[in-house]
């Protein structure tokens, strides 16, 4: 064998001990944290996988380590991987995926998941603009503010399973603020709110969680509402458009009448 062969196949059997090889259509696997992917430092959390009702093993893996994070067989066909952490520390946020085994080979890695620490800083304050009762289909900016230098905030809906928003601050004098506008606002975005700051060195540390913030969207529609204001418009103009057809029609009829 060729030096060359050798070292090509050393290194493919280095990136198969790193990373399961793809099976190709098998359907990749869901992953997802509860209570959700931001927790308190020192509370629990449960990491799922999910494949499909023929998985026989899952590979969980943490970013930054070759080797597997967690490895478990499912107890019946068709069942979940889990992993509990009992008490989340700062060494468990990050980012992580997983892989399923089944009868024809390994599936395609799932989407990733980020779960983030918090508690890390003092917290940060959190308003609504121009207020936390907005009508259906307006925009309201949702303001979380720190007096500690922090050059991220993000924001999460609690309940949610949705990843935060995050927002880097190109200014990062203290104190610091980040503006996250919501559009066209819907019932999907009614709930309570909490922000967090950070820094972009330590990503996955987030400060203690802001107060909360209950967002309250009401059944009134903005388009409804331009479209009363045009109405209505348009009789006022209607109203003065007769009065002044009248009114001109009466000045005719009065100087004709001077001219006999």
């Amino acid at each position: 064998m060729s030096p060359t062969l050798k070292a090509l196949l050393c290194l493919r059997l280095s990136v198969g001990l790193r990373t399961p090889v793809q099976a190709g259509p098998l359907p990749k696997p869901i992953i997802w944290a509860e209570p959700g992917p931001v927790i308190l430092r020192g509370n629990p959390i449960t990491i799922w996988c999910q494949g499909t009702r023929k998985a026989k093993e899952y590979l969980i893996y943490k970013e930054g380590s070759p080797a597997p994070w967690k490895r478990q067989k499912p107890q019946e066909p068709g069942d979940k991987a889990k992993v509990f952490i009992t008490h989340m520390t700062e060494h468990d946020a990050g980012i992580y995926h997983c892989y399923y085994l089944s009868s024809t080979g390994w599936s395609g890695h799932s989407d990733f998941l980020e779960l983030l620490v918090t508690g890390m800083y003092r917290k940060p304050s959190l308003s609504a603009q121009p207020g936390p009762s907005v009508p259906r289909g307006a925009t309201v900016t949702l303001q979380c503010g720190s007096e500690i230098w922090l050059d991220t905030f993000h924001l999460h809906r609690e309940g949610s399973l949705d990843p935060p928003q995050h927002l880097r601050l190109q200014n990062t004098s203290a104190p610091s603020q980040a503006n996250f506008t919501l559009s066209s606002v819907s019932s999907g975005h009614q709930g309570t709110y909490r922000c967090y700051g950070s820094n972009s060195t330590s990503p996955y540390l987030l400060s203690q969680p802001s107060d909360p913030l209950e967002l309250l969207v009401s059944a009134q529609d903005y388009r409804v509402e331009n479209l009363i204001r045009i109405v209505v418009a348009g009789l006022v103009l209607l109203v003065l458009g007769v009065l002044l057809f009248e009114a001109r029609n009466n000045l005719i009829r009065t100087l004709d009448a001077a001219s006999l």
